[in-house]
């Protein structure tokens, strides 16, 4: 098992890169999302990976966090999503995005992924629901426990961006809107939904 690969990263591809390792290039595939925020090559990399071994060729898929890895590995456990599917459903979603994708049961959201169809996101929803958490990406700080107040904090978010989506908008752009927003102890769900859709106009 590889779990991370650290080097100089020699190539950039579409959808792979190539690390160097002590003269040893490693062929990595990556979501579109992750190879943006590469730095230019020749610039030394550290890339966690899963190994996927099938019984003619092994193939190692990259990602710029453990997250966004983890949250791949549970993309790809669901029926009829393969890896190449899971790399095109996180090039289209971040993992933050994916999770809120899932909790509002937004299907359009993961099936505008390039060979994932409204059934195939539908089951993904169905089956990562319980394993995907909202708070994941509405928590603050490092604390395992979020305090009373982060709670709150979260309850409103959550509830804004349900709104958003309510009124028409994707949860991509609803969450990213949301998460903008500096919520302060006075404001309530309609003054985070007010401001959040002043977000939405810049």
């Amino acid at each position: 098992m590889i779990s991370y690969i650290r080097g100089e990263l020699s190539v950039i591809e579409e959808n792979r890169i190539i690390v160097d390792v002590g003269g040893v290039g490693y062929g990595i595939f990556m979501p579109g999302q992750s190879i943006r925020y590469l730095p230019a090559v020749g610039n030394e990399v550290k890339i966690h990976t899963y190994l996927h071994v099938k019984e003619d060729m092994m193939q190692l898929f990259g990602f710029l966090t453990r997250d966004d890895m983890e949250v791949f590995k549970l993309i790809i456990s669901v029926s009829g999503i393969g890896p190449k599917g899971g790399l095109s459903i996180l090039s289209q979603l971040s993992a933050d995005e994916l999770r809120f994708a899932v909790f509002s049961g937004d299907a359009k959201a993961i099936s505008a992924a390039p060979g994932i169809g409204k059934k195939t996101a539908e089951k993904l929803i169905l089956d990562l629901k319980d394993k995907l958490k909202l708070e994941d990406v509405l928590e603050r700080g490092e604390d395992t426990t979020p305090s009373v107040t982060a709670q709150t904090d979260m309850g409103i978010q959550s509830d804004a961006v349900q709104a958003l989506t309510a009124l028409g908008y994707g949860s991509a752009e609803a969450l990213k809107a949301v998460k903008k927003v500096t919520i302060t102890e006075e404001m309530q769900v309609e003054d985070v939904l007010k401001q959040a859709l002043k977000n939405m106009m810049f």
